[in-house]
């Protein structure tokens, strides 16, 4: 369960990206010679994320490692992207929050790995993927039931916006968004 004081500080959802936005399997080949990367990330985590957005929180994709498939789906969905290829996301965060002028508290974090560890904990929501690994579970404030690339965002979202009391009107104002008729279809 998530804190509603401490959903209500966050300012900022950041996101690991392999094995909590993607089920962490790496699909490599060769199109007309060239090496390629393929990942599979879930539709429902970038409308969640889409959501997330419009009630005013912003959304980062932290990641280890560099990837033309990651920097596609995060640019199609209009999210940054902090990615340092040493693995250590530390000191990318901080500069990232000092940038903001935001503090660990105001921020969520979801992780899988070891690599997520240093950021679990310092940030206000520290949240683990079904997935994870037992050190990061240990971490976490919140686990989610759905493993990451199969809805684990989607969960963290409406967990968060639900601690802050937030989630129903964010599905207003996407339906609204979308359709000004279907603003009623969300209560």
């Amino acid at each position: 369960m998530i804190d509603p004081a401490r959903a209500r500080a966050v300012r900022l959802l950041g996101l690991d990206v392999d094995g909590v936005l993607t089920d962490n399997g790496v699909y490599m080949g060769t199109v007309a010679g060239e090496s390629v990367e393929f990942k599979r990330f879930d539709i429902q985590d970038g409308l969640g994320l889409a959501v997330t957005r419009l009630m005013g929180l912003e959304v980062v994709w932290v990641s280890g490692r560099s990837s033309p498939a990651t920097t596609v789906r995060a640019a199609e969905l209009g999210i940054e992207m902090v990615q340092d290829s040493s693995a250590r996301k530390l000191p990318a965060i901080e500069a990232m929050l000092r940038k903001r002028g935001l503090d660990w508290s105001q921020m969520a974090f979801v992780g899988d790995d070891l690599a997520d560890a240093p950021i679990l904990r310092r940030v206000g929501v520290p949240i683990a993927v079904a997935n994870a690994v037992a050190e990061v579970k240990a971490l976490a404030m919140h686990v989610t039931r759905a493993p990451g690339g199969s809805g684990a965002v989607r969960e963290v979202v409406e967990t968060l916006l639900a601690a802050r009391g937030e989630w129903e009107e964010g599905v207003r104002r996407y339906l609204r968004e979308r359709d000004p008729d279907a603003g009623a279809l969300a209560g």
